[in-house]
Formats: structure tokens, C-alpha cells, sequence
């Protein structure tokens, strides 16, 4: 309301659009209805909304728009800077900048497009106000702050106690546990609300978990594809939400900075996040306009091990960054990143994170024309600032240490809170469970349902969906695989039994493969189970399986023994002809098919033209499944069924 309501005075004292940097789209969508309450018209260019963009253009050339909401990532975008900013930064009435924590290298979450934002400052007229908001930002967070945007910046800052929220932590290692506790005590709360998990997958497997008790949940996260659906799939979950349609939606931080249901009763923490500030800020959105609401956190043994692998990640290490400008040397004409792909055993992700943190640099040792992206003249001897990135490594230890403590604290847990946002109100709420002297919310769940919850979790089946197109670039040339994979060498949707070490099956999955050598024979009637629900049109009549020349014996013997409980033969009709580095080494889709090119051979003798199941232990890409169901299409097979023990995928948000 700060920066609508300053925008409402400034446009009806004559001044121009005001722009609004906001980090989340979901957050953009709360904010334009929000504005449309008091009679702003707010628009805003992004990715969801490529339609409306002459419009919106058009409309801003004529002066008929009140507030327009950007990401930061869109600073970035040549055409918007081109055809937009230009053209109305001698008018800007107000510069808005909200989550401003994300400016900082030292916030909770850091965006490097966010440092584009000084750029824009530099280049607009001095006499333009600035705003910047957030609710969490410590002292070291908003020194940085001032630091970039200007000595002049006026400091404001407010208590941080929130008097309806009753706050409790938890410690419930076990997922089985913490989701039978949740199936009993949800029930119970008034209203609806969020509960957080750390991972993708743990969103998805949560929601499923409450649906199947009769609690009506959704999942939410950066995964959702919306497949040209309108209104976005994110989107139409947030408005269940906000129209109490379901209990719960459990979300990542993709649900995260601003969103504004203000009747939101409960937020529960199904992991411990890796901040005070990561938690302060999601606890944050309950209670608003609400006498009571309740802050649980709860804290599992997968906690640490997910922190950790978010502060190894969160910076390209220098190897990367080497490997890229060596490739981007070799030509003048640049290269895309589909093209660095097929040069650089590098994951997508990994390319993507080193391009966005080099381009964002000052100067910048790279620079992005059309698709292909060129080096500069501050590439030449270019290193990242070591000492820069383990301080950042060090605070992130220090945060998690931070939450670890309060786990543990026994005083008010309010009041840790706010000291450790650097409140100097910060005093004690009198409603927290340690303030109370007893839980805010029961501890103890029904027993039954942690058994039921146990057996989910074995049963927590992953779909393999089939892959419909070889990589471009020409990844598999021995075989001619290129282009769309038509539909007479496609394999079917498959299934995964588990998650790798995931709880469950996944631990016994990685004992067999690396301790015993042998997967047990649970593993084999858990997949006959998984089978028997799997409703497969058409039947498949026999099994095939994925050779290996490490462990010739392993997933045959498998996968005899499954043939065996489903009364099926067994045919050992794939060969390995060429040997290949280790296909969890390759990093990349077109390093993944390009490893396996001439490495399996068939022999159509041995291969009845019917429905099969093929066999392997553990599928990450899905490439080593694709190349051999499409060389038992080409040899005959009606239709090629893929089943995996384990599927190797983190699913971290």
C-alpha cells in the first residue's frame, strides 16, 4: 500500500508512471489486484502475458497507465530496455523496488538480476524518487542496500512482533511421522493455509498424501508447466487459496515473498528452512487480519543435507566459468546454449546459473546478442572473487547454525526472531509455546496413520514420461535418431518404484546396487504391486533389460526373478557392443544421448514383435531408457514399457 497509495498522489499531482520491480510473478498478480482496489491501473510486462505486450506498450506511449510491474530479470531483456524504458524514463514518477532485500549479496534471497537495478538508477534522472521495501533485512543486509541505491536513502524501519501468530517448533525426523502428524492436526485448524517443504518433490508427495486422507491440498512449485493453459496453472492454485477452496497448499519458496491472503491461519514448515530469515518471511503470511494463527515449524532428519547442498550451488565454481569463456573463444559468431550444451559436459542449470552471474557482473566478461552469447573485453583474465564467494558460504553456515539454535531455544521464540532480524524492539510475545509453557498445537499424531503414511511412501510410484525428441545438434548419428521420436519408436509412460535413497524403497535400492550387489526380493514384489496398479494397454508379454559390462548379472538377475512373479519369459535380447563412460557423469541432455550412440545393439532373433517391460535400476535423464526402447521399436517390439527401480532426481526448487 506504501508505494500504491505514493503512486495514487504523485499520478493525480500530474507525475508519470510509476515502475514497480517486484521478484515473483505470483506476487505481480496479489499486487495488480490489489491496485485495481483503489482505483490503479496497474499492468505489468512478463513472460505469462506475451499477448498483452503491444497493448500494454501502446498504452504506456499514451500515458494511460499508473503503474507498471516488471521482473528484474525483464532489466535484462534488450527489447524491453529498448522500446520501453527508453522511451518513458524521462517521465518515471517513482521508482519502486520491493523485496529490496534481493539487491543484496548478503539477503536470504539473493537475485543477480537484481543488480541491474543500480544500472537503471544511474541512467534515469536524479530527481526521480526511489522506493525499496522488505520485511527481512538484518543490519548487515540493509548497509548493503544503502550502499548501492545512495548515501541519501532515507532508513524507516518498523517492530517486527506479529501479535496473532503463535509460534512451535517440532523435532519429528522421520517424513512418515511429520506427514501423519499433519493428516491429524490439520483438521483441527481454523481456516486454510501454506505448508512449506524444501523440495519439488516433497510438495507433490505431501499434497498427494492429504488429498488421499480426505484433506484437499495442491501442490506448488517452480515445476508447474502451464502447456499454454490460461489462467497459468500457478496462478489458478493461488486463487484456490485465496478462495478457501482447499486446507492447504504446500509450497517452495516459489510461494514466497509477498503474497497477501490476509486470512491465512496456518503455516507449517514440514522442513526447517536455512535461514531465520527464509522463515521469518514465509511465518510471515499468516494471521494478517486474524485474532490467532499458528506458525508451526517442524524438523526433519533430511533438514542439513538439503541446506547444504542449496550453499554448494548457490555460485558457478571457477572451472565453470573457465570452461565456458574457452568455448566462447573459439568463435566470433557466439554460440547459444543449447550450442554450449553440446561443447561442455555442463548441466543446463549449471550453464544457465554461470552465464546469469557473469552478465550481471560490472563489467560484464560476457554479453547476450540475439540467442548466442559473445565474450567482452573483461572476459580477458576474468576470475570470480573467491574470498567474496566463501564469505557469502560462511554466512549461510552461520544461518543454518542460527536455525539450528532456534530448534533448540527454550525462551520466546518471537522474540529470537527479532533479535536475530536485528529488531531493537524485539521483546517477548507471551503466545509462543515456549512463552506458554505447553504446545500451542498437539505434538502427538494418530500411530495408525504413521503406519499408513509409511506404506505411502513405499508406495510413492514416480512416472517416467517418454521423451518426444532427440536432442538437436545430431547427439546420436550411429543410430540416425534425430528430429521428433516419431511415435513407432517412442516408448511408453514409464514408472519408477522410488526416489533414489529416498525414504521408502529408495535406501534399499541403493543397498542392493552398491552394498549386497543383489536387489532383494521385497524389491521384487513391491514392483509386481506397482504393476498390478499400473493399468497397461497393451499387456506386455515379456521382459527385456538395460546390459551393463560393470555388473553384467545385476539387473538381468532382477529382472529374471520379475519375470519369474509375473509368469512372463525373459529375454536377453539388448547387447552391449561399445563401451561408454558412466552415464550419471554426463551432465546434459546432449552429452547424455551423445554417450550412448552405438553403444547397444539388438538382436531381432531373440525378440518376440509384442508389448515388453524393460528393466533398469536407476534412471536420471531417461536417455538410456529412450535409446534402448526405440532400438526394440525399430527391431519389432508393439510397445516398450519403461520400469526403473529408482529415479535420481533431487528436485530441489
Amino acid at each position: 500500500m506504501v508505494y500504491f497509495l505514493a503512486t495514487r498522489l504523485l499520478r493525480d499531482a500530474g507525475s508519470g508512471v510509476s515502475l514497480l520491480i517486484s521478484p515473483l510473478l505470483s506476487l505481480m498478480r496479489n499486487q495488480i489486484e490489489a491496485a485495481s482496489r483503489i482505483g490503479l491501473r496497474a499492468e505489468t510486462i512478463n513472460s505469462t502475458n506475451r499477448d498483452d505486450w503491444d497493448r500494454v506498450e501502446e498504452e504506456l506511449r499514451n500515458n494511460r497507465i499508473d503503474i507498471l510491474l516488471i521482473s528484474p530479470e525483464r532489466l535484462a531483456n534488450e527489447k524491453f530496455r529498448d522500446n520501453v524504458l527508453v522511451s518513458i524514463a524521462d517521465r518515471v514518477g517513482l521508482l519502486a523496488v520491493d523485496e529490496a532485500h534481493c539487491i543484496s549479496d548478503w539477503g536470504h534471497d539473493f537475485r543477480p538480476d537484481y543488480r541491474r537495478i543500480v544500472r537503471v538508477l544511474q541512467a534515469l534522472p536524479g530527481n526521480i524518487p526511489v522506493l525499496a521495501t522488505t520485511a527481512t533485512a538484518n543490519d548487515r543486509v540493509v548497509d548493503d542496500i544503502i550502499s548501492q541505491l545512495g548515501d541519501d536513502i532515507r532508513l524507516i524501519r518498523g517492530p517486527l512482533l506479529r501479535e496473532s501468530l503463535k509460534l512451535q517448533n517440532i523435532v519429528m525426523p522421520s517424513p512418515a511421522a511429520r506427514m501423519a502428524w499433519l493428516a491429524t492436526i490439520l483438521p483441527s485448524l481454523t481456516g486454510s493455509g501454506i505448508i512449506y517443504t524444501l523440495t519439488q518433490r516433497d510438495a507433490e508427495r505431501v499434497a498427494e498424501w492429504l488429498n488421499i486422507k480426505g484433506i484437499p491440498a495442491q501442490a506448488y512449485h517452480a515445476g508447474l508447466v502451464d502447456m499454454g493453459r490460461a489462467p497459468s496453472r500457478r496462478e489458478a492454485l493461488e486463487q484456490m487459496l485465496l478462495n478457501n477452496e482447499i486446507k492447504a497448499l504446500v509450497a517452495t519458496v516459489a510461494l514466497g515473498m509477498g503474497f497477501d491472503k490476509p486470512d491465512i491461519g496456518f503455516v507449517i514448515h514440514f522442513q526447517r528452512p536455512p535461514s531465520v530469515v527464509h522463515y521469518y518471511q514465509q511465518v510471515g503470511r499468516a494471521g494478517r487480519i486474524l485474532d490467532q494463527a499458528f506458525g508451526i515449524l517442524l524438523h526433519g532428519e533430511e533438514d542439513d543435507k538439503i541446506a547444504d547442498y542449496f550453499i554448494r550451488s548457490a555460485f558457478p565454481p571457477q572451472w565453470h566459468v573457465n570452461a565456458i569463456i574457452q568455448e566462447l573463444e573459439t568463435t566470433a559468431d557466439g554460440l547459444s546454449l543449447r550450442e554450449l550444451e553440446a561443447r561442455l559436459n555442463l548441466k543446463h542449470s549449471q550453464l544457465g546459473k554461470a552465464l546469469k552471474y557473469l552478465s550481471v557482473e560490472m563489467p560484464s566478461p560476457v554479453t547476450k546478442i540475439g540467442p548466442k552469447w559473445h565474450l567482452t573485453a573483461a572476459a580477458r583474465g576474468y576470475s570470480i572473487n573467491q574470498e567474496f564467494v566463501q564469505a557469502i558460504s560462511d554466512i549461510r553456515r552461520e544461518e543454518q547454525a542460527q536455525m539450528q539454535e532456534y530448534m533448540r531455544y527454550s525462551g520466546c521464540l518471537m522474540e529470537f526472531l527479532a533479535r536475530a532480524l536485528d529488531d531493537p524492539s524485539a521483546e517477548r510475545c507471551g503466545k509462543c509455546a515456549n512463552c506458554r509453557g505447553q504446545p500451542v498445537v498437539p505434538v502427538e499424531y494418530n500411530p495408525d496413520l504413521g503406519n499408513q503414511a509409511a506404506i505411502f511412501l513405499k508406495r510413492c510410484h514416480q512416472l517416467l514420461a517418454p521423451r518426444k525428441q532427440w536432442p538437436s545438434g545430431g547427439a546420436l548419428p550411429t543410430y540416425g535418431f534425430s528430429g521428433n521420436i516419431g511415435e513407432d519408436l517412442r516408448a511408453e509412460e514409464g514408472r519408477a518404484l522410488c526416489l533414489w535413497r529416498d525414504a521408502g524403497w529408495g535406501e534399499m535400492v541403493a543397498d542392493g546396487k552398491y552394498r549386497h550387489g543383489r536387489f532383494d526380493d521385497e524389491l521384487v514384489r513391491a514392483c509386481v504391486e506397482m504393476i498390478e496398479v499400473w493399468n497397461l494397454r497393451p499387456a506386455p508379454e515379456w521382459i527385456a533389460s538395460i546390459p551393463s559390462r560393470n555388473r553384467p548379472e545385476q539387473v538381468p538377475d532382477f529382472a529374471r526373478r520379475l519375470a519369474a512373479a509375473l509368469d512372463l519369459p525373459f529375454y536377453d535380447c539388448l547387447r552391449k557392443i561399445r563401451n561408454n563412460s558412466p552415464q550419471k557423469e554426463m551432465l546434459n541432455s546432449f552429452q547424455q544421448a551423445r554417450n550412448l550412440d552405438g553403444v547397444f545393439g539388438v538382436e531381432p532373433s531373440r525378440l518376440p514383435h509384442t508389448a515388453c517391460f524393460l528393466i533398469d535400476d536407476v534412471t536420471d535423464s531417461k536417455w538410456t531408457l529412450t535409446v534402448a526402447a526405440a532400438l526394440l521399436r525399430r527391431a519389432g517390439a508393439s510397445a516398450v514399457f519403461p520400469l526403473a527401480l529408482a529415479l535420481n532426481s533431487p528436485r530441489i526448487d
